[in-house]
């Protein structure tokens, strides 16, 4: 049975950092293409960052270029999600994701539902 479990959400003041973890039992994460994606009150879900398994590459959306970093460590099985210089309008529900998708990891970040694995998601909350 294939799990990712996710650790490290929570309250943190604007300005601050959190680093979430997503953890894989099931599956081996640099065989997939994977990523961050978050949802917000109210709000449609988007993708945060993803990495292409082939080659590495990454991709951020716009809001979080320079303040987010995703990472991935194979010897454990687990990727990252490092947030700095956080905002209120960080505040989201935020989703780990695997697929095997052969794109660009632009574009598996842009694939908001239908995931082969999701994580239950973890609630980030930056206070003002």
């Amino acid at each position: 049975q294939v799990q990712l479990v996710q650790s490290g959400g929570g309250l943190v003041q604007a300005g601050g950092s959190l680093r979430l973890s997503c953890a894989a039992s099931g599956i081996t994460l640099n065989n997939y293409a994977i990523g961050w994606f978050r949802q917000a009150p109210g709000a449609e879900r988007e993708g945060v960052s993803c990495i292409s398994p082939w080659d590495g590459e990454t991709y951020y959306a716009d809001s979080m270029k320079g303040r987010f970093t995703i990472s991935e460590d194979n010897a454990n099985n687990t990727m990252y999600l490092h947030m700095s210089s956080l905002k209120p309008e960080d505040t989201a529900v935020y989703y780990c994701a695997a697929d095997r998708f052969y794109g660009s990891p632009e574009k598996y970040c842009s694939i908001l539902y239908g995931m082969d694995y999701l994580s239950k998601g973890t609630l980030v909350t930056v206070s003002s």
